[in-house]
């Protein structure tokens, strides 16, 4: 039997309201298809999720620059800013290698981020910290340690605990902070860490730069970790993060990039659809889309090579070559 605690949150009124609005919200996006977004707009936000992150730890480069390190150019700024977008990058590439409840993968992932950054990366602390606000201490971190066991424990409950991924993510996040396992990066691994947990059930959340909205209200987000640390539960922080992923998954809905273009809607098609397909097939998959649009669609993919087709009429099929 595994025995693990769960961390101490409610989930009131407000949580449910958000968790339904989000759950609309993702249902929306993944009607459009928009979860498989393009790959500039991957590339764009992916930007900007290394910009906001950093930023909010005191990183100074501009999104601009933050774009031009990644695309291997050269930018006149602080070395150390620079090895933080090197290493960020290095680590948002690699979400895919990492499983959410793995320390292994937890402590692989901080020795990339803060590689050269600090000492003894990808290892938890080993000296007892706290967290300065002004002039006043606004948290003292558990004893070095208990670290291993906490951490342990929060593991365990994202592993084995039945409430929804979107809450469990806000709990992980907030927990982790808490509990302060490293001398330097908690930050920027919570908040990578809520989006390797939410990408694992929501593909749209490995892109997703909701970094920013944090970045834009940072006195809020710090507010609701002091709130929660307070009150000995996570709850108001749920209701904060819930909030901005409300936020930002309506940008994307807003945003003029609704709908894939013909070669998106053949490439998802190829990942999810039937290998040998007719029209019918093709618009049962995108029931948004018309019937001379799919026509157009299927004849584009003849003409530029993608596609091949046998039979005629009622009878035609196509598959992809």
């Amino acid at each position: 039997m595994i025995l693990w605690m769960k961390p101490p949150y409610t989930i009131n009124a407000e949580i449910l309201s958000l968790v339904s609005s989000i759950s609309i919200h993702l249902g929306e996006i993944n009607a459009l298809y928009l979860h498989r977004s393009s790959p500039d707009l991957r590339k764009q936000n992916r930007i900007k999720t290394i910009h906001s992150t950093l930023q909010i730890e005191g990183n100074t480069l501009t999104e601009e620059q933050v774009g031009a390190i990644i695309d291997n150019k050269r930018v006149v700024a602080p070395e150390k800013d620079i090895l933080e977008v090197i290493n960020a990058k290095k680590v948002y590439d690699a979400m895919p290698t990492y499983h959410p409840s793995s320390k292994k993968s937890f402590l692989s992932a901080h020795a990339t981020l803060m590689e050269g950054l600090v000492d003894h990366a990808g290892s938890y602390r080993k000296k007892g910290v706290g967290l300065v606000q002004g002039n006043q201490v606004a948290h003292i971190a558990p004893p070095s340690q208990n670290v291993p066991f906490l951490m342990k424990d929060l593991f365990n409950y994202l592993k084995n605990d039945k409430d929804l991924v979107l809450i469990k993510s806000c709990v992980f996040h907030y927990e982790m902070e808490f509990i302060h396992p490293f001398m330097d990066g908690n930050g920027r691994m919570g908040r990578l860490w809520q989006s390797l947990i939410l990408s694992r059930s929501y593909p749209v959340f490995e892109f997703l730069p909701f970094e920013t909205l944090i970045s834009q209200n940072q006195d809020q987000y710090y507010k609701a970790l002091s709130l929660s640390d307070k009150m000995g539960n996570s709850t108001c922080f749920i209701e904060f993060m819930l909030g901005v992923i409300e936020v930002a998954l309506k940008n994307i809905l807003n945003s003029q990039n609704v709908r894939l273009k013909v070669d998106e809607r053949l490439d998802y098609y190829k990942s999810f659809g039937k290998p040998k397909f007719s029209r019918k097939d093709y618009l049962a998959l995108f029931k948004h889309i018309s019937l001379p649009t799919a026509s157009r669609d299927l004849i584009l993919g003849v003409e530029n090579g993608i596609l091949a087709k046998e039979g005629d009429h009622n009878q035609t099929r196509y598959f992809f070559v």
